[in-house]
């Protein structure tokens, strides 16, 4: 660590990154939209050196493999890399933790040690879920963001370190400076360049692919049908891509090089599916209908020049999903349970198609 007009040494005892790994960024799995408009984000941030990124998204959406993505395509990329989980550490170790302390600065300070600002001199430092952070330690944080320098636990020497500060939280950030839980200053000087991580369901089209990325890190992994392959792309992932991996494991465990089919599936990943007295998963495929057999059964006609089947379905979804809020009266949870859906599913739904609920009813 340096005073103030020490130059940076250059050194790589102390990089926390993977080195001799390819950059994170070509690691991140999914070419649909939603992901390419986060590799487009990071890429562009990526260009500045200084400029703090704050990562919101639910659990398991990848959020410290963006972060370190952009450490990877910055400038900073031969530096440290270091990451600090601001909710697993205890509000009266955090500071320590943060910026380090010096011998017999506390009960069991027995020697000198330093922080993380310290170890990632130079590079990019990660705080990740920062929206558990105590109130006490923002104030300290706050400081050293518009200072750029710190002194350790029990010292009087003022350091400075030149890091990039990237943070990232599951939480409402929003909410929590309303509920007096975050300091709202903190939260604009954090929030220079947000980026919002999409959940699983938001990008179902990305299971497949996600899922032979986790299939090749398996010895033996299992293979699951078309069927089995149609239930995961349905369901809405509360626990998103961390839980898939999961899963993918699960199943490589108990049916290792076999083929996983859908009733091999927790009952949890049926929801949607047609119910098993209705329909044989395993059963033969069915019967192909004539324009004459359908013209009878309810089912809409498909137009004499076509139609685009992900705008019709979507137009369908729409429809259904306003019928259930009607006859709700707009309650969503009661709606969710007429469609067969989680609640959070729903939500995105209402919101993806910008139905405005104070016009149902």
């Amino acid at each position: 660590m340096r005073a103030p007009g020490e130059p940076v040494p250059h050194t790589s005892s102390m990089t926390y990154s993977h080195a001799g790994t390819p950059p994170t960024a070509t690691r991140l799995i999914g070419d649909s939209a939603a992901m390419a408009a986060v590799r487009s984000l990071m890429a562009k941030v990526a260009t500045s050196e200084t400029a703090s990124v704050l990562i919101l998204g639910q659990s398991g959406t990848g959020k410290e493999l963006v972060a370190r993505g952009i450490h990877d395509l910055s400038r900073r990329a031969g530096r440290p890399f270091v990451p600090v989980n601001c909710g697993a550490i205890p509000g009266e170790l955090l500071e320590s933790e943060l910026f380090g302390h010096e011998k017999g600065a506390f009960t069991g300070a027995l020697t000198r040690r330093r922080g993380r600002f310290e170890l990632a001199d130079g590079g990019t430092l990660f705080l990740d879920e920062i929206g558990d952070m105590p109130l006490a330690m923002q104030v300290k944080l706050l400081r050293v963001l518009q200072d750029r320098s710190f002194e350790r636990v029990g010292g009087t020497q003022t350091l400075t370190s030149d890091v990039r500060i990237i943070a990232a939280t599951h939480r409402d950030i929003e909410g929590r400076i309303s509920d007096g839980l975050f300091r709202e200053d903190l939260f604009y000087r954090l929030n220079v360049f947000p980026i919002q991580m999409p959940a699983l369901c938001e990008r179902l089209e990305d299971v497949p692919q996600l899922i032979r990325h986790f299939q090749s890190q398996l010895a033996e992994p299992a293979e699951f049908t078309p069927a089995a392959l149609a239930a995961l792309q349905t369901y809405d992932w509360p626990g998103n891509v961390r839980e898939l991996g999961n899963l993918v494991e699960r199943m490589g465990i108990m049916q290792p090089g076999h083929q996983v089919q859908l009733r091999d599936l927790p009952e949890r990943y049926l929801q949607g599916q047609p119910p098993a007295h209705l329909v044989s998963a395993q059963g033969p495929a069915p019967e192909p209908c004539d324009d004459a057999t359908l013209a009878g059964s309810g089912v809409p006609m498909l137009p004499a020049e076509g139609a685009n089947l992900k705008d019709y379905l979507a137009s369908i979804e729409i429809a259904l999903v306003q019928q259930a809020l009607q006859r709700t009266n707009g309650i969503v949870a009661h709606s969710a349970e007429l469609l067969g859906l989680r609640r959070t599913t729903l939500v995105e739904k209402i919101k993806k198609y910008g139905i405005d609920l104070d016009t149902i009813g």
